[in-house]
């Protein structure tokens, strides 16, 4: 059984993710949908505004053949790894192009989603959710008439 498996953009569980949020949607015919072990997961190249990507996975082992699958690949300059910072859910990914800026570098997420390509509609759309859940009050639980059961 092969590890990984290159298969047509399209194939990716994430294409509908990328085709809706892409500046340049041409890249997605430049695409490879990456499949490690049983979900493939979309492998964008940089170009037009996009000037890198990353691809996550759960360990080393599969992060390094990911790597060396990019290095052969047209718009996958320097895939080099890289280790989650987060302890919740620890990961390796496997990045390319120029090294993505920390928020607290850039400033903003805005700034970073520019980074990775994504159009100025997706960024509208991204920062009126979290602008409209982060003014919505959060409504007390409806099994419990005055909220938790504890606050009784």
């Amino acid at each position: 059984m092969k590890v990984i498996v290159i298969q047509a953009p399209q194939e990716a569980y994430d294409f509908e993710y990328y085709e809706q949020r892409l500046a340049d949607s041409w890249l997605l015919q430049e695409a490879i949908a990456v499949r490690t072990l049983r979900m493939p997961f979309l492998a964008v190249p940089v170009g037009g505004s996009r000037r890198g990507g990353t691809y996550s996975v759960a360990c080393i082992c599969i992060a390094l053949k990911v790597r060396d699958l990019l290095l052969s690949r047209a718009g996958f300059p320097h895939p080099r790894l890289s280790l989650s910072t987060d302890l919740d859910s620890p990961a390796v990914f496997v990045e390319w192009g120029e090294k993505p800026p920390s928020l607290g570098e850039c400033g903003d997420e805005q700034a970073l989603a520019r980074f990775y390509g994504y159009s100025n509609a997706a960024i509208a759309r991204y920062t009126a959710r979290r602008t409209d859940a982060a003014s919505t009050p959060e409504s007390p639980c409806s099994v419990y008439p005055s909220g938790s059961p504890t606050a009784r």
